[in-house]
């Protein structure tokens, strides 16, 4: 099923995670007054946003950015998130942000004195370093009383890295990721165990194929998926299988062969593992609610 996480990080300055595992698109609305700004980051798959009554709509894609601000009007948050798709959405008061850049305004486009009073909008891209931050907001897993103060912090880190427009390698948390041709290469093994799921390469066959070392691999890939190389293929391996259950086409057997799982028990156990019920058990769940 979809959700949605509203994080009040302080007055006037809120973030909002939704999530669509489900294979049905996802819809959420939010009332949003004039006078704030929205960020919106599509992490994983695709999203839109409506407007006027869904007579016009703003696509948002992943690894793509959304800056939406109209000071004249509310601009109501209405999404429509996709089967498997992420979004991050951080929205900021105008009077708060421009106390963030009071004395380098000049810097922030549409903070100019041109355009302050003016609706503003722009697409960008995610950087590698903002896609840490995203990744770690979505992967939280710190005790839960500093969950505010870690969510304020990454949120602050989110909007300077947002508008840092000439990155310094020395200062990121995995240095090697600045370099979009290592990142490229990071997806690109993404890519090859998905498509080789039920016969995986090794790390090391891996890091050979897209050409890391295998230390960069094993780091890069827990910095911008949160999870090891494994343990992100088991988690894709175990949603597809239960898609393909969904399907009707295929029994638990057929379904265990087809991510890997050369015996039925293996597969139901890791089924268990993952979603706390067997595979029969789920089939029977779907067959019941028909």
């Amino acid at each position: 099923m979809g959700s949605q996480e509203v994080i009040t990080i302080e007055n006037d300055f809120t973030l909002i995670r939704f999530q669509n595992d489900s294979d049905t698109p996802f819809h959420a609305q939010r009332e949003v007054g004039s006078g704030l700004i929205q960020f919106h980051f599509g992490i994983k798959g695709n999203a839109k946003f409506i407007f006027n009554q869904g007579n016009y709509a703003l696509e948002l894609k992943e690894e793509k950015s959304l800056l939406l601000y109209n000071p004249q009007k509310e601009l109501p948050l209405n999404l429509e998130l996709a089967p498997n798709s992420w979004v991050i959405s951080v929205i900021i008061s105008i009077k708060k942000f421009h106390a963030l850049f009071s004395t380098e305004a000049y810097y922030i486009t549409f903070l100019s004195p041109d355009n302050k009073d003016k609706k503003y909008y722009n697409e960008g891209n995610i950087s590698p370093s903002m896609a840490i931050v995203l990744s770690q907001l979505f992967h939280y897993s710190l005790h839960p009383s500093i969950k505010n103060l870690y969510y304020k912090g990454k949120g602050y880190e989110l909007l300077s890295l947002y508008f840092n427009k000439t990155e310094d390698p020395n200062a990121e948390q995995c240095p090697f990721l600045i370099d979009e041709d290592n990142v490229f290469k990071i997806k690109k093994a993404k890519e090859i165990i998905i498509a080789n799921m039920a016969e995986p390469p090794g790390l090391q066959e891996l890091a050979d194929q897209v050409g890391l070392n295998l230390k960069k691999l094993k780091m890069g890939f827990k910095q911008i998926y949160g999870d090891t190389v494994y343990g992100f293929l088991f988690d894709y391996k175990m949603d597809y299988a239960r898609k393909l259950l969904d399907s009707g086409s295929y029994n638990v057997n057929e379904v265990g062969l087809k991510i890997g799982y050369s015996t039925g028990s293996h597969f139901i156990a890791a089924f268990k593992k993952k979603f706390a019920t067997t595979p029969k058990k789920y089939l029977m769940s779907i067959n019941t609610n028909v």
